[in-house]
C-alpha cells in the first residue's frame, strides 16, 4: 500500500461526528488530499472532545455515530477516492469514570486477582491501588448507592464479600484507596504524563496488546485503514518491539509515530515511515525568522537551558513524584532520599525525550555526567546507578526510560516553553526557542536528508498539540524583523497595564497581537491556561486568585480601553500583511518539501487558533467550499483578510502532489542571484519548482527584489497560481508580482 500523497486532519468528536466528517469528504477530495487523517475513533469517555481517553477497545465510539456511522464515513471516503489514516492510543486508557471502563472497573473490584489486572501498570508491592479523587474536606462524603461506593459524582465498585452500610468501613475493605487529589504522589499506577485520569497499559504483554488492538486490526484487514498514527510511543516499555509487532500485523499500512525529535536527533531504527512532523515544523518555521531580531527579543529571557533544567527538575520531583517513588523502590541498595535525588538529577539533565537501550546510551551517560557536575555530592550514587540504568534487561532501566519522556514533555513543553516568552515562535513541541531561525542552506540540507532517508514521513505546521497555529507563528515571526519597534511598544503596553509576572505579560501581548482580533473570552481562556502551565505566578494545583484576577483585568482593558485597543490594533494591522507573506511562504514550502504534507482542519484559510481547546473550535466548511468553487471558476484572489490566497496555494499544491507524484521525487536548490537573494528560498522537486519570499519586512526596506533573479531548470514552467509561463533566468519582481510565492510545474510534452 502506497503512502498518502497528502492528508487532512479532522478532530472527530461528538459535535463533529462521523456523519459530519462524511459530509466534507467531497470537499477534501476537491481540495486535493488523498486521505482523511482522523482523531481516535474507539469508544472514549463520554463527552470526550479528543478521543485519547479510550475506555473500550472493542467498539467504535457511540458518540461519534458508532459502527454504523463509521461505515457511512468509510463509504463517503471511498465514493470520493479518499483513504483513511487513523490515530490510535496504545499507551493508556481513560479512567476518569470507572463505570464506563469495564477493564478498570474489574481491576478496582477484584484487585490483583482481576481478569484485567495484567492490563494496567500497577505496583501492588506498594499496597492498595491509590485513586486521588477526594476533595479538600476533612471527612469525605462517601455513600453506598446501588451496591456501589459513591463520592459525589464518582462511582466505584465494591468487592464481593465487603458490602455493608457504613461507607467508610466499606471503603477500608476495598482493593483501592481513595485519597485527596493533592496526594497524587501516592499513586501506585503509571499514568500518561501527569494525568491521573489516564492509566498506562502494559502492551508489552501479548495478551493485552492483542486485546486492545483486535478491533483496529479488524478494520485494517477489512481494508478500512490505509495508515496508522501511533500516539506517544515514548510511553511504552519497548517502543521498538511494539512497532515491529504492529508492522507485522499491518504490513501494508503507512505507519507514523508521534515521536518528538530534538534538533539533530534521528528517529530510531523502527519499521515506520517517520514522525508526525514536528521536526519539519521546526525546519520550515525557522526559515522565516530573522536570527538577529530573534536574539534581540529573547535577550530578556533567562537562558533557555536553565529554564528547561528547572522545568524538568520541577516535573520529576513534583508532578511525577509517584513515578519517581516507584523507581526509588527498585533501588534498595541506596537510601531512599539519595536514590531519589540521584534519579531526579539524571532525569532533569536529560537532553532528549528518552533512550531506547542499547541505543541512546550516550544521552544517558551525558545526563549522568551533567548531574554529577551539578550535584557533586551525588557522585557515588550516580556511579552506582549508571550501570543499572544502562542495562536494557534491568527493570530500573526500563522504567527510567518511560519516565524521562514524561519529564521532558512536562518540564519543557508544558513549563519552560511558557516561561521563555521574549519571542514565542519557537515555543512548540520539539522546538528550539533560543535557536529558532534556520538558514536557507540548513533548510536544503534537511530536505535532502529527508528525501534520502524518510521521503514519506509526515510534515506539518499546525496540529491539535501546537500552542499557536501556523498563521499566528507566521505573524509573530515578523517581530524578529522589527525587534526595536516591538520592544518599545511592548514596554509601553506593559507599563500602561502592569502585571506582576513579566514573562506572563510578554506572553500575553504577543498572543494578543499574534491572534488579533481575538475575542475576550478566547484570550482569557488561553492566558489563564498559559499562566498556570508556567507555574510561576499561579498554577493548576494552587491557583493564585489575585494574580488571575489581575490577568483577567488586563485582558478586559485590552478590549475596553480605547487607547490600548487602538494601539494594539494599529500595530497588528501594520504587521499582518507581512504575516500573510510568511504564511503563504511557509505553507507552500511545507506542502511541497519532501514528506507527506498534512493540513490541520481549517488551516487552508487564515487560522489564528491557539493552544487546545482553542484549536478544536468548529471550522466553517461552507465558506471554504464557496471560496474553492470561486477559485476553480478562475478567480485569482488578492492577498487579503479572506484567506482565499492561502486556499489557492494549498489546493494547487495538494492537487499537484496528488496528480503528479513523479514531479516530487527529488530536492535540488535553485540558484537565486542579486541584491535581495537572501529573501528567497527556491528549489526543484523534479518537475515542480517552488519559490517563496522570506523576511518580507527587510525585503520591503531594501526596495523590493530589484535585479534579483531565479535560475529555473530547463524547459517551460507554468505558475499554477497565476497561469503565467516562465523559462530560464526569471526576475523575481516579475515572478512574484501577484503573490509572494510561485508554484511552477514543468510543462508536460
Amino acid at each position: 500500500m502506497a503512502a498518502p500523497r497528502a492528508t487532512y486532519r479532522v478532530q472527530v468528536r461528538p459535535d463533529f461526528d462521523f456523519d459530519a466528517t462524511a459530509g466534507i469528504a467531497d470537499y477534501l477530495a476537491a481540495l486535493g488530499v488523498t486521505h482523511l487523517y482522523s482523531a481516535p475513533q474507539l469508544a472514549a469517555t463520554p463527552g470526550s472532545a479528543h478521543g485519547y481517553d479510550v475506555v473500550d477497545h472493542s467498539r467504535t465510539n457511540p458518540e461519534l455515530g458508532g459502527e454504523e456511522g463509521r461505515l457511512r464515513l468509510l463509504a463517503a471516503l471511498r465514493r470520493n477516492g479518499l483513504g483513511l489514516v487513523l490515530d490510535i492510543v496504545p499507551n493508556h486508557m481513560g479512567v476518569a469514570r470507572p463505570e464506563v471502563n469495564a477493564a478498570w472497573w474489574d481491576l478496582l473490584r477484584l484487585g490483583r486477582d482481576a481478569e484485567h489486572a495484567g492490563w494496567f501498570d500497577v505496583d501492588w508491592s506498594a499496597g492498595k491501588l491509590v485513586l486521588p479523587v477526594l476533595g479538600d474536606e476533612d471527612t469525605p462524603a462517601l455513600s453506598i448507592v446501588d451496591d456501589e461506593l459513591r463520592y459525589h459524582e464518582h462511582r466505584f465498585p465494591i468487592a464481593p464479600g465487603t458490602e455493608g452500610d457504613d461507607p467508610a468501613a466499606v471503603h477500608a475493605r476495598q482493593h483501592y484507596r481513595l485519597v485527596s487529589w493533592r496526594d497524587d504522589e501516592l499513586l501506585t499506577y503509571r499514568r500518561f504524563f501527569a494525568v491521573t485520569e489516564l492509566a498506562a497499559l502494559r502492551v508489552e504483554d501479548p495478551a493485552v496488546r492483542d486485546a486492545t488492538h483486535a478491533e483496529i486490526l479488524r478494520w485494517y484487514r477489512a481494508g478500512d485503514l490505509d495508515g496508522i498514527r501511533v500516539d506517544h510511543p515514548d510511553g511504552l516499555r519497548d517502543p521498538g518491539g511494539y512497532l515491529n509487532w504492529l508492522a507485522r500485523s499491518a504490513p501494508d499500512a503507512w505507519l507514523i509515530v508521534e515521536k518528538i525529535l530534538t534538533a539533530g536527533e534521528r528517529l530510531p531504527a523502527w519499521p515506520v515511515a517517520g514522525t508526525t512532523g514536528y521536526d519539519a515544523l521546526r525546519e520550515v518555521t525557522g526559515l522565516f525568522v530573522d536570527p538577529r531580531g530573534a536574539a534581540a527579543l529573547t535577550a530578556v529571557d533567562e537562558p533557555f537551558d536553565d529554564l528547561a533544567y528547572a522545568g524538568r527538575r520541577q516535573a520529576v520531583t513534583e508532578l511525577l513524584g509517584a513515578e519517581l517513588a516507584r523507581l526509588v523502590r527498585l533501588v534498595p541498595e541506596l537510601d531512599a532520599p539519595t536514590a531519589r535525588d540521584a534519579l531526579a538529577e539524571i532525569a532533569a539533565n536529560f537532553g532528549v525525550y528518552r533512550s531506547y537501550l542499547p541505543a541512546g546510551l550516550e544521552q544517558l551517560t551525558a545526563a549522568a555526567t551533567a548531574a554529577g557536575l551539578r550535584r557533586p555530592e551525588l557522585s557515588g550514587a550516580l556511579a552506582a546507578l549508571l550501570p543499572r540504568l544502562s542495562d536494557p534487561a534491568d527493570e530500573l532501566a526500563a522504567r527510567f526510560q518511560q519516565l524521562t519522556g514524561a519529564v521532558v514533555a512536562k518540564g519543557v513543553e508544558d513549563t519552560a516553553d511558557y516561561r521563555y516568552t521574549g519571542f514565542l515562535v519557537g515555543d512548540e513541541v520539539g522546538g528550539t526557542p533560543d535557536e529558532v531561525s534556520r538558514t536557507v542552506a540548513e533548510f536544503h540540507t534537511g530536505c535532502r536528508s529527508r528525501q534520502a532517508d524518510q521521503p514519506t514521513s509526515m510534515t506539518t505546521l499546525s496540529t491539535h498539540d501546537t500552542k499557536r497555529s501556523e498563521d499566528v507563528r507566521a505573524r509573530l515571526a515578523v517581530l524578529a524583523e522589527i525587534p526595536d519597534e516591538w520592544l518599545d511598544l511592548s514596554r509601553r503596553l506593559m507599563e500602561a497595564v502592569p502585571l506582576a509576572d513579566d514573562a506572563v505579560a510578554r506572553l500575553l501581548w504577543q498572543t494578543a497581537v499574534g491572534a488579533w482580533p481575538i475575542e475576550r473570552e478566547r484570550l482569557q481562556a488561553v492566558l489563564l491556561k498559559s499562566a498556570r502551565e508556567a507555574n510561576t505566578a499561579t498554577s493548576w494545583r494552587d491557583p493564585d486568585a489575585d494574580f488571575e484576577a489581575a490577568l483577567a483585568a488586563v485582558i478586559d482593558r485590552i478590549h475596553d480601553d480605547p487607547w490600548l485597543h487602538d494601539t494594539l490594533a494599529r500595530f497588528a494591522d501594520r504587521i499582518t500583511p507581512f504575516g500573510w507573506s510568511n504564511s503563504l511562504g511557509q505553507k507552500l514550502v511545507q506542502l511541497t518539501m519532501p514528506g507527506v504534507p498534512d493540513v490541520y482542519q481549517g488551516c487552508e484559510l487564515w487560522d489564528y487558533s491557539l493552544v487546545d481547546p482553542d484549536n478544536r473550535r468548529p471550522v466553517d466548511f461552507a465558506v471554504r467550499r464557496e471560496l474553492l468553487a470561486r477559485l476553480d471558476d478562475g478567480w485569482r484572489p488578492p492577498v487579503d483578510a479572506t484567506g482565499a490566497a492561502k486556499l489557492l496555494v494549498t489546493s494547487r499544491a495538494l492537487r499537484l502532489r496528488r496528480d503528479r507524484p513523479d514531479a516530487f521525487s527529488d530536492h535540488r536548490p535553485l540558484a537565486v542571484r542579486g541584491a535581495a537573494a537572501e529573501h528567497a528560498v527556491a528549489y526543484d522537486r523534479g518537475g515542480v519548482a517552488v519559490a517563496a519570499t522570506r523576511l518580507p519586512v527587510g525585503l520591503a526596506d531594501r526596495g523590493g527584489w530589484q535585479d534579483t533573479v531565479l535560475e529555473l531548470p530547463a524547459g517551460d514552467h507554468t505558475d499554477v497560481l497565476t497561469g503565467r509561463t516562465f523559462a530560464g533566468t526569471v526576475k523575481l519582481v516579475e515572478l512574484l508580482e501577484s503573490y509572494p510565492v510561485a508554484l511552477l510545474a514543468t510543462s508536460l510534452r
